[in-house]
């Protein structure tokens, strides 16, 4: 496993602990080696320090998928939904839609 993009981006966490993107890239290099819970802990950490990075929420509700909770993606999907309308972030706001939709809707959750 090449881990020589993860610890790249260690090193720009380490200057900039809080920046979004970074943490989120982090989570997504995690998604890929498999490490899903470091990546759950990457993107709870955007959701905690800006809310409003609408980006996060739909893949957030994708390995809460993977990891086999429904229940807690449709509840991440909802509110980056809320999110990307408060945003005016239509293309984000259509594929969360897509994603819950795909689950089922209020009355399976």
């Amino acid at each position: 496993m090449d881990m020589s993009r993860i610890q790249q981006l260690l090193v720009f966490h380490k200057d900039n602990p809080k920046d979004s993107f970074i943490l989120f890239a982090l989570g997504k290099e995690h998604e890929k080696i498999g490490d899903l819970e470091t990546a759950l802990k990457n993107y709870r950490q955007i959701m905690e320090n800006d809310p409003g990075y609408v980006g996060v929420y739909y893949h957030l509700g994708k390995l809460h998928e993977k990891m086999g909770d429904p229940n807690q993606a449709f509840t991440v999907y909802h509110a980056g939904m809320n999110v990307a309308r408060q945003a005016g972030d239509q293309h984000a706001l259509s594929e969360l839609a897509q994603a819950k939709l795909e689950l089922g809707d209020d009355e399976d959750f």
